[in-house]
């Protein structure tokens, strides 16, 4: 458990519906590990299932901590995990996106659906417009993200995304990969 860098907490977006394919529980587990070994303190929804539980679990197995951040009315269907270091939770999901934005030092999206793919723009929207400064990294697990990689090509080709904001976050194949871009990215930053 040796820091090696001013990252401290790292914010996870991902699933929190189950099941999925077993190679994206994998990625999750895996990444859950790296992070956990850092000694990290990992941010996600606080989902009770999918790739964030199994996320959670891992980093906590490792020696990390993983903190849950939910709206009331989550809680109050049921879907926070109650096996997390720590669970904060706040009255909307924009006053959670904007916790986890401000208390990260980097991002990660693994797979998922609306709310992850929202988050993971919502993030890269901030770092394009200098709200957030930390490195963005999308784990593109079995090329899962591919098509969105593609559509922000479509979208520097045609001129609705400059250029130099196409290298504001940057795509992993593996969790490792993605645990030394988010050191490589933030020795970069200013």
């Amino acid at each position: 458990m040796v820091e090696t860098s001013v990252i401290r907490t790292v914010c996870v977006y991902c699933a929190s519906g189950a099941p999925v394919t077993s190679v994206f529980t994998e990625a999750a587990a895996e990444l859950g590990a790296l992070l956990g070994e850092r000694g990290l303190r990992v941010l996600n929804g606080a989902g009770a299932k999918g790739l964030m539980r199994t996320l959670s679990d891992a980093v906590i197995a490792a020696g990390g901590k993983a903190c849950g951040v939910i709206p009331r009315f989550m809680v109050e269907n049921g879907w926070g995990y109650d096996g997390l270091s720590e669970r904060i939770e706040v009255e909307t999901m924009h006053e959670r996106k904007k916790w986890m934005a401000d208390m990260s030092d980097a991002a990660i999206a693994l797979p998922g659906g609306y709310g992850t793919m929202e988050e993971l723009l919502e993030i890269i929207t901030w770092k394009q417009l200098g709200l957030y400064r930390h490195p963005v990294v999308i784990l593109n697990v079995n090329h899962y993200y591919d098509p969105l990689i593609e559509m922000f090509g479509r979208a520097v080709d045609t001129h609705f995304i400059r250029p130099q904001h196409a290298a504001i976050w940057q795509e992993a194949r593996t969790p490792r990969e993605a645990m030394q871009l988010i050191y490589a990215l933030e020795s970069l930053n200013p």
